[in-house]
């Protein structure tokens, strides 16, 4: 949405987003834009605003030619090109032929996107993290964020966000409220951290902490907070990783529930063809059809569903789709937990002696509607 005094004559920005990987392909996704990297310090009320109206209206830079660089260990350097499209947005599906082996830990590593800016005559590159779940990993977590993991009040769509527009428009990271306990919780999840992270650096050059399992997160949000929600995970002490948002216009079907489930859905559906090995906790909630999303990823993939979290924000009842979920999870053997408090579903896990790597069964509570 190329928009006015907010974008003008600002360099022309790639902004990487979490890439991941495979032993045979490299998925990096990117966007090219007319502006700064933006800078989420709280000053003032309209100051703030204006950061956060500068984000969401960007300036898209369609037809840019930009390169792709990863190296193999070994010393051998793969390459491809790609040109953005009319929203900015540029995607790399790079081939690793003959195969790439990882590491037996999941860690992250970093390739290079360079391109050139005409105007200025000048070249440009940045680095991008690549999450790379190990040989010997099991478990991986892929989390909602809105009401997941981040307060947001909004739970009846255009109405609900226009009552709590200054969440939207005019708060810093540092103002949002987490979701009690969800830190903790996928701390659990996810493993220790390696403790590195560097508040104070910017998005693209801080080193991301490498978790014992990998994290992976979809939402609904537009890929305009990517930054942004990085910066919140980052001070909140929430595991970094990928992060599948969507293209969003201010449209009923993108600010209202329409299309919060397909997108999520075709998000964990790449997520688990990527990795055909791991099995993966779902968490997410009951505002955005995610309970009804998880059953028909658990028909989809049986076997491949390690636990279900729910976290209960609005107290309506089930609907006939997620009764239908719950039924999946019963006949699977899906472990399944819902409530309002993460330190219940904690609990669960403590238990357990967070044991992901063997039978999850324990962790929670197996799904039936009267649980």
């Amino acid at each position: 949405m190329p928009v006015g005094p907010f974008s003008r004559r600002k360099p022309l920005r790639v902004q990487p987003f979490f890439g991941f990987r495979n032993t045979e392909r490299l998925l990096v996704n990117a966007r090219a834009m007319r502006s700064r990297e933006p800078v989420f310090v709280k000053r003032s009320f309209w100051r703030d605003f204006r950061t956060m109206a500068g984000i969401y209206l960007s300036q898209e830079v369609p037809g840019l030619m930009v390169d792709l660089e990863y190296a193999l260990p070994g010393g051998r350097v793969l390459r491809q090109s790609a040109t953005t499209g009319p929203e900015g947005y540029v995607s790399f599906d790079l081939p690793l032929s003959p195969g790439n082996p990882t590491a037996e830990r999941t860690r992250w590593e970093k390739a290079v996107l360079r391109w050139r800016d005409s105007d200025e005559n000048a070249s440009f590159e940045t680095d991008v993290w690549i999450l790379t779940p190990g040989s010997q990993t099991r478990v991986g977590i892929i989390s909602d964020i809105d009401d997941t993991i981040l307060e947001t009040g909004v739970t009846g769509g255009v109405r609900s966000l226009i009552r709590n527009w200054k969440r939207v428009m005019a708060q810093m990271p540092s103002d949002r409220v987490p979701v009690p306990g969800a830190s903790s919780l996928l701390a659990a999840l996810g493993g220790a951290p390696a403790d590195n992270t560097d508040l104070a650096s910017p998005i693209d050059s801080a080193t991301p902490e490498a978790r014992v399992r990998p994290v992976f997160y979809v939402s609904s949000s537009p890929w305009n907070l990517f930054s942004y929600l990085v910066t919140f995970k980052r001070e909140r002490g929430l595991p970094l990783g990928p992060v599948m948002l969507r293209d969003w216009g201010f449209n009923r079907k993108t600010l209202g529930s329409e299309g919060h489930g397909s997108h999520k859905e075709e998000a964990i559906q790449r997520i688990f063809e990527t990795f055909p090995h791991l099995q993966f906790a779902l968490i997410g909630d009951d505002t955005q059809k995610d309970l009804t999303a998880f059953g028909r990823i658990a028909g989809e993939f049986p076997g491949r569903i390690a636990a279900v979290f729910i976290r209960a924000v609005t107290g309506a009842p089930l609907n006939n789709e997620e009764l239908h979920a719950l039924d999946t999870f019963e006949r699977l053997g899906v472990p399944y937990w819902s409530g309002s408090d993460y330190a219940e579903a904690k609990r669960f896990l403590r238990g357990a002696g967070l044991d992901l790597e063997g039978s999850v069964k324990s962790l929670v509570r197996t799904a039936s509607r009267g649980e």
